[in-house]
């Protein structure tokens, strides 16, 4: 019998490409910043992919700007890693540090996805 993942996953969650840049210290203390896009964010973590390698539980900070400009940075987790395409890897984080930064992120980009033209949907 093949054990079923469970998914313990409970945020609100929206695909967005959204710019962020990604950055860490590898084993031996050097750092490191990668550029990279969301495919999707919640409000307590994001989706993304990494050439870097990393490890599960590895800590990382991601900064990124709100539809109005005002930049933000958060400190993640490591908490999900999977192979992607051409030897990077999908990254899941959860936000540990500035949750508040992140949940006006995530508010800001959901309130200006929902904008056309001026109306709100």
């Amino acid at each position: 019998m093949t054990p079923q993942f469970e998914e313990k996953r409970f945020a609100l969650r929206m695909a967005l490409r959204l710019p962020i840049v990604v950055s860490g210290q590898t084993g031996d203390g050097a750092t490191w910043s990668e550029p990279t896009e969301t495919d999707d964010i919640s409000t307590l973590g994001a989706l993304f992919q990494l050439n870097q390698k990393i490890a599960p539980g590895e800590s990382l900070y991601i900064r990124s700007h709100r539809p109005d400009g005002v930049p933000v940075e958060v400190k993640a987790q490591a908490v999900r890693l999977t192979p992607a395409s051409y030897g990077s890897t999908r990254v899941g984080v959860s936000i540990v540090e500035q949750k508040e930064s992140w949940m006006r992120l995530f508010v800001a980009w959901v309130a200006d996805d929902n904008v056309v033209d001026g109306i709100h949907e």
